[in-house]
């Protein structure tokens, strides 16, 4: 556990960005400091794999589902670097057959399921994904891998300008075939991320700690409201790979919590 503690760093409320992702600010706002940790020791991620992919057709007549998860915001000092709100995003999940009818080369796919953390990869062509599982970079079949799963398009997830789409998927394919030894992302989330974003920040080490960059998560535990906790972290990797311990585990431990409520 210390180790978990080594990596988050105390900040004042008044130091906590406040601002809401959509853009229009709310006069109640509570934030409160939390952290999450887990138990366990060994990676979360890939029994096998957020924001939306709006705009894109569906062929086929399936109703979307709903999953019930957490919601989150992050900030890297004050601008938005990550959403995931249902009140302007749809977080609906579809079938992967019906994903696959809606995926276009480039696009970033997310499957979910329960007790799982979501599994990521890149989206080819011809119902072909690339991304890592189980400590290799390979390419599947998005039907075959989306068996017992539900799915959605997640491009508008993160904020960060994207690359061209030939370049999201020369991205992954130009790692093909690693393995453990040479790869330097810990979970499939982060490998997608780095080949749509190209940003260093999502590889293992890809920033120095440095007290002037820090992350901020927005735990939003009431849908449509700004309620919630908000945790800091010293690098974009630590933000990633602690959310998904928390949607796997479904677990939230508050070792520290301050609660302030009250107009900004």
């Amino acid at each position: 556990m210390g180790n978990h503690l080594d990596r988050i760093t105390h900040l004042s409320y008044s130091e906590l960005p406040t601002g809401d992702p959509s853009g229009v600010e709310k006069e109640e706002l509570r934030v409160g400091v939390a952290y999450f940790f887990s138990d366990e020791e060994e990676e979360v991620d890939d029994g096998g794999g957020g924001g939306g992919g709006g705009g894109y057709p569906c062929a086929s007549q399936e109703s979307p589902g709903a999953v019930s998860e957490l919601e989150y915001s992050a900030f890297c000092s004050q601008e938005c670097i990550f959403s995931k709100l249902r009140e302007n995003q749809d977080l609906n999940v579809y079938s992967a057959k019906t994903l696959l009818s809606m995926c276009q080369p480039g696009d970033l796919v997310e499957l979910v399921s329960t007790s799982q953390a979501p599994h990521w990869a890149v989206y080819e062509l011809n119902d072909q994904v690339i991304h890592l599982h189980e400590g290799e970079i390979r390419k599947d079949s998005l039907t075959e891998i989306g068996r017992g799963r539900r799915g959605r398009i997640v491009n508008s997830r993160y904020r960060f300008r994207p690359l061209p789409a030939n370049l999201v998927v020369q991205n992954a394919t130009g790692h093909l075939g690693l393995n453990s030894g040479d790869i330097c992302w810990t979970n499939s989330e982060s490998f997608a991320a780095w080949c749509r974003f190209g940003k260093r920040e999502f590889k293992k080490g890809g920033e120095a700690h440095s007290a002037a960059q820090q992350y901020f998560l927005k735990v939003h535990f009431d849908a449509g409201t700004r309620s919630g906790h908000t945790l800091v972290f010293r690098s974009l990797e630590d933000m990633i790979w602690e959310r998904r311990r928390v949607d796997a585990s479904g677990i939230l431990k508050e070792l520290s919590l301050g609660v302030n409520a009250g107009k900004e």
